[in-house]
């Protein structure tokens, strides 16, 4: 486990700042510091983010937490989830809750899977090995960043975990053709193209923290990710200088025709888009803001998820990321026609604060607390949740008219 602070560093910065000069007042900071550090493990995944900003440097912190420019999609992915409310109904026999249900055909213990997320390691040393073990135990699918720290191939040796791929396409296509076939080589079961990234995203802690990308693993002897910058974070001048700007819809037949693997396209926010990515033979459907990092004022995905829901009209699976932090939330999503979400941050934090056991705690904290939402809405499976079990801010509105 990484030390989550200096005690005596915290304990030197409370007494300076309150003028505490005395032995006794000494003593009883010190056993307040060490009575908070000893108050328990976290009750929430919430409580792993303060965890993870006390483990990592302020750099990392900022880079796993922030979002793009004024961090408004940011907040508002968490907030939107908290205007929805629920339609409870009673006297369900919820003696047994089964919270299992199948993706893409592979049978995992609950609609929740690990969104990609890069750099693992600046979070703990095991890096993405670490992840991929804590979702094997937890049978949910790990979708492996094409931005890990671990290559393809250690984590996919780590470990029995169902994994999905997360690409982008380059510049160089080739690069992108080797990364492919190497994840279906290694047993990885689908490909997630992310497609909002046409340039990064202004994010602006990353900029005062210059931000350094480390040289990644599954890049050698491809590329380097070593670019120096003097404007700022290297992460955004590696993407604009690495990423392929011109990406369209034709091309999501090239990327089609290299591999045996389905296809789901992630960064989906409107019912255009969601029309053409069927038409373009995706499997299925990510609704993403890309964690608020992108374009900032775009909306909270949970908003507009019913949006490419009924566009889709059941052809694919429609999956969403972004603002998850309760098993409550993961109801409110499924409510609304996600067949699962994704998690990013909270693995992080739970990464950071405690490795594989913080990853697998966070999961599984989501987990007990869907069950619950489930036994105390008349919901024994999956399937029962319906539209009819949550309140949109819409449908207010509407109400009041």
């Amino acid at each position: 486990m990484w030390v989550h602070y200096d005690r005596h560093s915290i304990l030197f910065a409370l007494l300076s700042r309150f003028s505490v000069n005395s032995y006794r007042h000494i003593q009883v900071a010190d056993m307040l510091l060490v009575y908070g550090n000893m108050a328990g493990d976290p009750v929430n995944v919430n409580e792993y983010q303060e965890l993870a900003r006390q483990a990592l440097p302020k750099m990392y912190y900022d880079f796993f937490a922030g979002g793009a420019e004024d961090q408004y999609t940011l907040k508002e992915n968490v907030e939107a989830f908290r205007r929805i409310t629920f339609r409870p109904r009673i006297l369900i026999d919820v003696s047994k809750i089964c919270l299992s249900t199948t993706i893409l055909g592979y049978h995992v213990s609950a609609p929740i899977m690990i969104a990609p997320t890069a750099l693992h390691k600046l979070a703990h040393p095991e890096g993405e090995v670490a992840t991929a073990r804590a979702a094997a135990e937890c049978n949910v699918i790990m979708i492996l960043s094409y931005m890990s720290m671990c290559t393809v191939e250690e984590v996919a040796s780590s470990c029995d975990a169902i994994r999905f791929f997360q690409i982008y396409v380059y510049k160089r296509r080739d690069i992108t053709t080797q990364l492919v076939q190497r994840a279906e080589r290694s047993g990885y079961k689908a490909i997630v193209l992310t497609v909002d990234v046409p340039r990064l995203g202004r994010r602006e802690a990353d900029i005062k923290n210059k931000m350094v990308a480390p040289q990644l693993k599954n890049f050698e002897g491809l590329l380097s990710t070593q670019v120096v910058s003097d404007e700022g974070s290297n992460v955004q001048a590696f993407a604009d200088s690495t990423l392929d700007a011109s990406l369209t819809w034709k091309d999501i037949g090239w990327l089609r025709s290299i591999t045996k693997l389905p296809i789901l396209i992630k960064g989906v926010l409107t019912h255009e888009d969601a029309i053409k990515a069927v038409e373009a033979g995706a499997a299925g459907i990510i609704v993403s803001n890309h964690g608020a990092r992108q374009l900032d004022y775009s909306p909270a995905t949970i908003s507009v998820l019913e949006e490419v829901v009924h566009a889709v009209k059941g052809k694919v699976p429609v999956f969403v990321d972004g603002g998850v932090r309760r098993g409550t939330d993961v109801f409110k999503a499924l409510a609304l026609g996600a067949q699962a979400v994704l998690i990013g941050r909270p693995v992080v934090y739970g990464l950071a604060a405690k490795g594989e056991t913080g990853v697998r705690s966070v999961t599984e904290m989501l987990k007990d607390e869907l069950e619950l939402t489930m036994a105390l809405s008349g919901c024994p499976t999956i399937k029962d949740i319906t539209r009819g079990h949550v309140i949109t801010d819409r449908e207010r509105l509407y109400s009041s008219l």
